[in-house]
């Protein structure tokens, strides 16, 4: 066990732990498996109902599957866990030898324990001439004398079942009380013979005959004895995690979903460990679906890490050249409302209403939408981004748009680097919120130094989630996004950009809903921070 760290630990080498540590194997995962060489089925000779391995034992599943493991690399080490905490970046597994490993998800597969009626001769003839299953036994015992030790109600279950293989069935009920009528009815109409003296002993040559010996003397001679033990599952290093629950057959097991997710986004659980009813073809199913589960997750989180750890230019150049729009092409609502209300006051305050020459910078330009608006209404517009790839299609929307240099003009830089000699009437940043890192509140204190006298700070940013991808009014509709950037407020929003009170003035500072309609969705409401501030 050379590393400490894995993609994947299964807990457990039954079928369903093999049969999730192959599917992360094949995954090309990192994965290890840990078994305490308990399983459950060790008590039986043979196998049957699983497809491919009819009569095979369990030992040569178990020998078959590890040799299979290893051709993809995954490692079977012996041991038992004794405790799961969760780490920063996975989950630490301290195992009862005292070594220590972490790992970025967990597979539960530790299977249950039969706890059986404590009866003289019961257990030394577990998984041989007393058995749980008749889907996995019946076939071998079938038409021979066959008896059920039925020790709850739904022990009667199996007494049913029984009459399937044999018309020689004796079910001995002590154990449960008063049987309804109607069921000592139901089973006597197939000759279902029904003892309620309290088994003492089970007694016999092994390999032979079963004596059942009763509290009133009676000896009944069976070949076989069907019985249920009560479950209990080997979770007890799962404690202090505290997953949830459900009630099994009567017994609180750890609560999974279909796929065998824990309520632990890194945990799953599958097999006999969450439902004690499951065969073992069941249980390589089941085992199955959690591996590729868990390797689903991962595959996620991978791409999560990716992005997390481009730089802002990779990242936002990967995003404009994977699409061929990514916004809408026109300004947003918030920009188009302020900047007509600047106008209109300006124009009021100025002597025969001529607004002369106005400047503008907007900040994270993208595709331009924001800026050729501006150009277009006379505003000589400075648009800035860290993407090359969406500031040539801006460029190709200006000329269309027949913009001339001298209107609007692009720079592509990191804003984070970014000082212009210039000042301007209007500086704009809208939804400048990055799933990668950005020095967002860095930024936006440097664009205060770009205001000039008289002019207009405008933020714009997404005070709850955009649901999809990154955007305002012209949100991406192309693809969804693992958006992660703050959501600020607009009191948090003045707060970050430290604005001295003698130099500046709050013009506007607001949540504004907004209706974002999706193609493949419903509408839904979002709201958007908006602060203006004058500076004087």
């Amino acid at each position: 066990m050379e590393n400490t760290h894995w993609d994947a630990v299964v807990i457990g080498a039954g079928p369903a732990g093999l049969s999730a540590a192959l599917l992360l194997g094949r995954a090309r995962r990192r994965t290890l498996v840990v078994d305490a060489g308990e399983p459950r089925n060790r008590f039986a000779a043979h196998m049957h109902g699983v497809l491919g391995h009819e009569g095979s034992s369990p030992q040569q599943l178990r020998h078959t599957g590890e040799a299979e493991l290893g051709i993809y690399g995954v490692e079977v080490v012996a041991g038992a866990v004794d405790r799961l905490d969760d780490v920063s970046d996975g989950v630490r597994v301290a195992l009862q030898d005292g070594s220590v490993l972490t790992t970025r998800a967990v597979v539960v597969a530790t299977g249950i324990a039969d706890v059986l009626a404590e009866i003289p001769g019961l257990a030394e003839r577990w998984g041989s001439s007393v058995i749980h299953c008749p889907y996995c036994h019946g076939w071998e015992i079938r038409d021979s004398a066959l008896g059920v030790l039925a020790t709850e109600f739904v022990g009667l279950h199996q007494a049913f079942l029984a009459r399937q293989w044999s018309d020689n069935v004796t079910v001995f009920t002590a154990a449960v009380g008063d049987v309804p009528e109607e069921t000592v009815a139901r089973l006597r109409s197939r000759g279902v013979k029904l003892i309620d003296s309290p088994v003492v002993e089970l007694a016999g040559e092994a390999g032979g005959p079963i004596a059942v010996h009763t509290a009133d003397g009676l000896v009944t001679s069976i070949d076989a004895l069907f019985t249920a033990g009560t479950p209990r599952p080997h979770d007890s290093f799962l404690t202090d995690l505290q997953l949830a629950r459900a009630e099994i057959a009567g017994v609180s097991m750890v609560a999974v979903d279909a796929a065998g997710k824990t309520s632990h986004d890194r945990i799953w659980a599958a097999g006999n460990v969450v439902n004690p009813m499951l065969t073992v073809p069941m249980s390589i199913g089941a085992g199955a679906m959690a591996g590729a589960a868990v390797n689903g997750i991962l595959v996620v989180e991978d791409f999560d890490l990716a992005e997390r750890t481009l730089t802002p230019t990779e990242f936002w150049e990967q995003r404009y050249a994977h699409n061929t729009q990514v916004w809408s092409g026109h300004a947003n609502a918030v920009l188009a409302d302020v900047v007509v209300s600047i106008e209109q006051r300006l124009a009021a305050e100025t002597p025969g209403g001529a607004l002369g020459q106005r400047t503008a910078i907007d900040l994270g330009c993208g595709e331009g939408g924001d800026a050729l608006w501006l150009a277009a209404r006379g505003w000589k517009t400075t648009g800035v981004d860290i993407s090359r790839t969406a500031l040539e299609r801006a460029q190709v929307a200006a000329n269309a748009a027949q913009l001339s240099s001298d209107q609007l003009r692009f720079v592509v830089t990191d804003l984070s680097e970014f000082e212009p000699e210039d000042s301007f009437d209007l500086v704009t940043a809208s939804f400048l919120q990055s799933p990668v890192r950005l020095a967002r509140a860095e930024i936006l204190r440097a664009a205060t130094s770009m205001v000039a006298p008289g002019g207009h700070l405008l933020v714009t940013a997404h005070a709850t989630s955009p649901f999809s991808g990154i955007g305002g009014e012209d949100h991406d509709q192309t693809q969804t996004h693992s958006f992660e950037a703050d959501f600020p407020t607009p009191d948090k929003e003045l707060e970050r950009l430290r604005l001295d009170p003698a130099e500046w003035t709050v013009v506007l500072k607001e949540l504004r809903p907004r209706t974002i309609t999706r193609p493949d969705a419903d509408p839904f409401t979002i709201e958007d921070s908006v602060v203006l501030v004058r500076r004087s």
